[in-house]
């Protein structure tokens, strides 16, 4: 029977795993999906899966592709402190329950790795180059409660990179990036000529730069995370098994 799963880990464990979901799932003839992995429901997994069946190759994939994250980096402003805003956006829902899941950007390296994979690169998550953006000292067995006054005492040294992105007219963002057949996730700043510049809230942005789309990438963007948004991913998965078993 075909299954679908908004579940990103069975897509980002082993390669050897990856090769022997796909490859059970053809010799049984049955459809595999997972579009909500990436960008809940953001059509990017069937659009570069299009691109790559109609003899497009992908040259580079850049994404901000936690709305989580970005929903920090968009609200860390002048005059506000990083503790501040992580405390906000847990108040709000948008982190998980401990909120260094998000900021250590695993999460993030899982995307990427499903939309690296789905391109023909064999890679495991360990060779995924991540910026983990929790303080060392704010590692390890310590409550959520704890976390957030070890943070605070941070706040100084992420000020200090917002305002020297500032001073070059910049703004910091979470990126996933695949190039040259490497993966690396880390923290970047944009200037106002990159499509990044002007992402808000907890959107997503994912940019497709291949032979077809090269001087001008294809861009897919909107909201990244919600229940909402995920569901109707999962819910349009449903209705192509649907399509398929008929």
């Amino acid at each position: 029977m075909p299954v679908l799963s908004p579940n990103m880990k069975a897509k980002s464990g082993t390669f050897e795993r990856y090769k022997q979901l796909r490859a059970t799932a053809f010799k049984r003839g049955v459809k595999f999906l997972y579009e909500t992995n990436v960008g809940a429901g953001l059509p990017v997994i069937n659009t570069l899966n299009d691109l790559l069946l109609s003899g497009d190759k992908v040259i580079r994939i850049e994404g901000v592709l936690s709305g989580t994250l970005n929903y920090i980096f968009s609200s860390f402003t002048e005059g506000r402190r990083f503790s501040e805003v992580v405390r906000e956006a847990k108040a709000k829902g948008y982190t998980e329950p401990d909120p260094r899941d998000d900021l250590s950007g695993m999460d993030v390296a899982r995307k990427i790795l499903i939309l690296s994979r789905e391109t023909g690169l064999p890679v495991e998550l360990k060779e995924v180059a991540v910026e983990n953006l929790v303080p060392e000292d704010c590692r390890g067995e310590m409550s959520v409660d704890e976390f957030m006054a070890a943070l605070a005492r941070h706040d100084d040294a992420f000020e200090k990179m917002r305002a020297e992105a500032a001073s070059r007219g910049e703004k910091l963002r979470y990126m996933a990036v695949l190039e040259n057949n490497t993966v690396r996730v880390q923290l970047s700043s944009v200037d106002e000529q990159h499509p990044f510049y002007s992402l808000s809230g907890s959107d997503n942005i994912i940019l497709l730069t291949t032979e077809r789309y090269n001087d001008r990438p294809m861009v897919i963007r909107g909201p990244g995370a919600g229940a909402a948004v995920t569901a109707a991913g999962v819910f349009a998965d449903i209705i192509r098994i649907g399509h398929y078993a008929r």
